[in-house]
């Protein structure tokens, strides 16, 4: 199958070769020309600019957007309006607000052109181990783009969850999730460290993970944080947040659900920017290992403040 994908980041430039490696035809953009390049010398075609990307991609044509959610992606679709023709697809792979893809979808429909929303996770590791794909849209594009979505993950690791929107909001909670189980992890781990009983830390992550109830992916890399860096030392306790989390709160006390460990965890990433406790700096490496996220070396003394 062939496909444009626009936007070449950690998430981006991998699922890119993971197509390329499945023998789909890539067309391939990007800002900086030379993420584009580099993704041709593993067989992709390299766009100069929007208006090379569609012209290279026979009709009906699917764009894939791997972008900052927000605004850049706004931009995007709107230049690609002037561009593509009724019956071509664009997908949004941005970790975006579910309302956003609503009204995407909308616009996208009155021009005949459809629309999804797919949440991607696998961080970087995806490229090896596949990226689960939780996708919102029409089922005729979803059936369209099946070939695509069975390449990037791993067996059984897409679903169809809805219609436009339901991807999005799938993966907003998600990531609600995993801002609670590493924030317990976080907290376990500081524990264990103040205990006074000297644990090899790295030796307890890889304990339980053998037939434990609490075993999982967080924990192997957890495990693989400690062996390289067994005090975590190295980093200070700052924890970022783009944004899902906050949103899954925001759709909580909106429906009227109780979820206190989330809205605890995000606030715990909130404190981290003024304090640099053990715990915290387990949830700053845990988002580093997973995601390739980028994290604030112990000696550094950048501004405190959230993160948008």
């Amino acid at each position: 199958m062939q496909i444009g994908l626009i936007g070449l980041g950690r998430m981006g430039f991998n699922m890119g070769r993971r197509w390329l490696s499945g023998g789909h035809a890539v067309v391939a953009y990007n800002r900086s020309a030379q993420k584009a390049e580099e993704l041709g010398t593993h067989g992709a075609v390299a766009a100069t600019d929007l208006a090379t990307l569609i012209e290279r991609l026979p009709a009906p044509r699917v764009v894939w957007l791997m972008l900052p959610a927000g605004q850049l992606v706004d931009d995007h679709v709107e230049q690609l309006l002037g561009r593509l023709a009724a019956g071509d697809l664009i997908v949004d792979g941005a970790n975006g607000h579910f309302r956003d893809a609503v009204r995407r979808g909308e616009n996208l429909r009155s021009h005949g052109i459809g629309f999804i929303d797919a949440g991607v996770s696998g961080g970087i590791w995806g490229l090896q181990n596949g990226y689960c794909t939780m996708v919102g849209g029409d089922a005729a594009d979803v059936r369209r783009v099946a070939p695509l979505l069975e390449t990037l993950a791993p067996a059984d690791g897409y679903l169809h969850a809805g219609p436009v929107g339901a991807g999005h909001f799938l993966k907003m909670v998600h990531n609600g999730i995993e801002y609670g189980l590493m924030q317990s992890y976080a907290e376990g781990f500081e524990l264990l460290q103040a205990s006074g009983f000297n644990y090899d830390l790295r030796a307890v992550a890889a304990l339980w993970n053998r037939g434990s109830v609490v075993r999982s992916w967080l924990l192997e890399l957890m495990e693989r944080a400690f062996t390289t860096d067994p005090h975590l030392s190295s980093l200070k306790a700052r924890v970022d947040d783009s944004g899902e989390g906050r949103w899954t709160v925001q759709q909580a006390i909106e429906l009227g659900v109780p979820a206190p460990a989330i809205t605890a965890a995000v606030f715990q990433r909130f404190a981290s920017r003024q304090e640099n406790g053990f715990g915290l700096r387990v949830l700053a490496a845990l988002r580093r290992e997973f995601g390739g996220h980028a994290v604030t070396p112990a000696d550094s003394k950048s501004a405190d403040g959230p993160s948008k």
